[in-house]
């Protein structure tokens, strides 16, 4: 569940600082995500991005019921969330269900804005194509953009 089979150099340069500990295969997304030495304190939203993924991981245990599942989303749910200054108006954290909410994640200085497209394959004939979900995270800004543009320089 949310394991990572390939992630292109754009993801990997955000993950600079990570510890490798985290990075070991298999990598989790959600684990590193969340965790309070991966990217959780980078996440500028932190709190908004950590409810949003909370709920769709709440989501898909209702519809698998899968005990694996359930257990990564109660370690992840167990993580502090450290303050990362960043603050938007008080709503609980269990009824934050965006369409397209940003990722907004400081990386060397800068503050990136993205937005997660999460495609799926709904009827496939094999069982293995039935779990893989591609992610995308799209720059959300112009700034995001540009920045990207100039990694490709």
């Amino acid at each position: 569940m949310y394991d990572v089979v390939a992630a292109n150099r754009g993801v990997m340069a955000l993950f600079e600082g990570v510890p490798e500990s985290l990075l070991t295969p298999p990598l989790n997304a959600v684990r590193l995500t969340l965790h309070p030495r991966g990217l959780a304190p980078r996440i500028l939203n932190l709190r908004e991005w950590r409810g949003h993924l909370l709920e769709q991981m709440r989501r898909n245990i209702a519809l698998r019921r899968s005990e694996p599942l359930r257990a990564l989303y109660e370690e992840v749910a167990a993580y502090p969330v450290p303050d990362t200054g960043e603050r938007r108006p008080a709503e609980p954290e269990a009824q934050v269900a965006y369409f397209a909410l940003p990722m907004v994640i400081e990386h060397a200085g800068r503050r990136l804005s993205f937005v997660s497209s999460i495609s799926t394959f709904n009827t496939p004939m094999d069982v293995t194509v039935a779990e893989l979900a591609v992610e995308t995270l799209l720059p959300a800004d112009p700034a995001t953009a540009k920045y990207l543009q100039s990694w490709l320089s």
